[in-house]
């Protein structure tokens, strides 16, 4: 992109949510005029939207180094490091303040539709970087608007695209006119409203990570004041030693409690395990759902399905730009090797930065949850690094866009929307990692380094 013909235009970054709102702070500490846009009312709305879970990350390891010098001179001082946010502490406490003093750098209520080239589609190529970007937004209003951009730093996520039922990566048959009985979100059962279609009724819980291990959790903790209600758990594999994760040698506390607490929730009888059923359609039976899977099965009734099966980018208003993506992943070319969930756990995905994170559109970047296409491995720190190095690039700095500052304790911690509940866990200087002993890791300068192994 020619800087001199583009250089006075601000970088549009998409999402006031952690990673975008980080960015913006790493572009003003460049000098570079950043405009955050955010589709909802507030910062954090998609992190707002599970404010009673509970992160798996402490508070030392969700807040970025660039935004907390943002906030120092007005007083605000960072939580106990050793302790574990919800998702509503991490809006309110931080995400919140930090959108304040950004001030009129966010605006709420403006929903990206479109990224393109100035007067360029997909296929033009005469002129191509030399353009500037146009961002079309609609507001809430209606009203549509077309905003002008150097580079754009997209950070909305992948909140608003939950995997669907069918086993297939698409809806299960019927389940689009279910929508009244389906969920896609670990449910709060401190909201009446929630409690109430929950309590004394059955549920199925479709998934087999952190987020169904939540639900099922809740769901017993619902089941022991609460008679008859019951929780039918829906994997599409089979129950294995690792299915709950690590338990008590888990190298994450917080995350083998919580791996505990849904077993313990099975072999208790609040919840059944179905295993290898592969959902294919959801039939109405009067007003209770019947699950049926490829192979014929059908399962008993249930009055509620919660549907945990991970999610995948929007990628539906980038289609006018050339992006480089895995076709397994939808996670940018470069990327995708180093963080396949089927090889890499939160905790061994490399740092990576500006060189992964870039597509044949020069000045177009994925960042945060969104540059993870569909894997499930991200960390917060790892996003903050990431608009570090990309807010770097931008400003010319490529030494500094190329040079990792990321020290993590060898396996990481999950940041993000980790999914445990309970305020009481170990807090021994264990709970941030699986090791101990941190080690420094560099990208742009040949394989990563660790001081031990897990």
């Amino acid at each position: 992109m020619n800087a001199s013909n583009t250089g006075h235009l601000p970088v549009v970054v998409i999402g006031a949510g952690p990673i975008g709102l980080a960015a913006a702070a790493h572009l003003v500490e460049r000098g570079i005029e950043p405009l955050v846009l955010e589709a909802g009312p507030s910062a954090g709305t998609a992190v707002r939207d599970w404010a009673h879970v509970r992160l798996f990350s402490p508070w030392a390891e969700v807040t970025d180094p660039a935004a907390e010098k943002l906030l120092a001179p007005t007083g605000w001082v960072r939580p106990d490091g050793s302790a574990y946010p919800t998702g509503g502490d991490w809006a309110e406490q931080y995400l919140k303040p930090l959108a304040a003093v950004l001030g009129d750098k966010v605006r709420y209520g403006a929903r990206v539709t479109g990224v393109a080239r100035a007067g360029r589609d997909r296929i033009v190529d005469a002129d191509r970087d030399e353009q500037p970007f146009t961002i079309h937004v609609l507001g809430t209003d209606g009203r549509e608007e077309r905003i002008t951009a150097r580079a754009v730093i997209d950070a909305s996520g992948t909140w608003s695209t939950p995997g669907p039922m069918g086993a297939d990566g698409l809806p299960a048959l019927g389940e689009k006119t279910a929508t009244d009985r389906v969920s896609y979100r670990v449910p709060d059962l401190q909201d009446p409203a929630v409690r109430a279609r929950h309590a004394g009724k059955r549920t199925a819980i479709i998934g087999s990570g952190a987020s169904a291990f939540t639900a099922l959790a809740h769901l017993a903790d619902l089941a022991k004041e609460e008679q008859e209600t019951h929780a039918t758990w829906i994997l599409r594999r089979g129950i294995g030693a690792n299915t709950f994760g690590g338990g008590e040698a888990d190298e994450l506390p917080a995350r083998g409690a919580l791996g505990l607490r849904a077993k313990a929730a099975v072999e208790d009888g609040h919840a059944s395990a179905v295993t290898g059923f592969r959902t294919e359609a959801v039939d109405r039976v009067g007003d209770r759902l019947v699950l049926v899977a490829e192979d014929g099965r059908r399962l008993d009734p249930v009055d509620e399905v919660i549907v945990l099966t991970g999610f995948r980018p929007d990628l539906s208003f980038l289609s006018e730009v050339r992006l480089g993506l895995d076709e397994r992943l939808q996670a940018p070319t470069a990327l995708a090797p180093l963080i396949d969930p089927n090889v890499h756990s939160c905790g061994t995905v490399y740092p990576h930065g500006v060189n992964e994170l870039s597509h044949p559109e020069q000045g177009i970047y994925l960042v945060g949850m969104k540059s993870y296409g569909r894997a499930p491995t991200f960390l917060a720190m790892t996003g903050y690094e990431q608009v570090r190095s990309i807010s770097a690039a931008i400003a010319g700095d490529r030494e500094a866009a190329e040079r990792v500052e990321l020290t993590l304790p060898e396996t990481g911690v999950c940041g993000g929307a980790g999914l445990y509940d309970e305020p009481d866990t170990e807090q021994n200087g264990q709970g941030g990692g699986c090791c101990g002993a941190p080690a420094t890791l560099q990208i742009g300068t040949g394989p990563a380094t660790t001081s031990g192994s897990c």
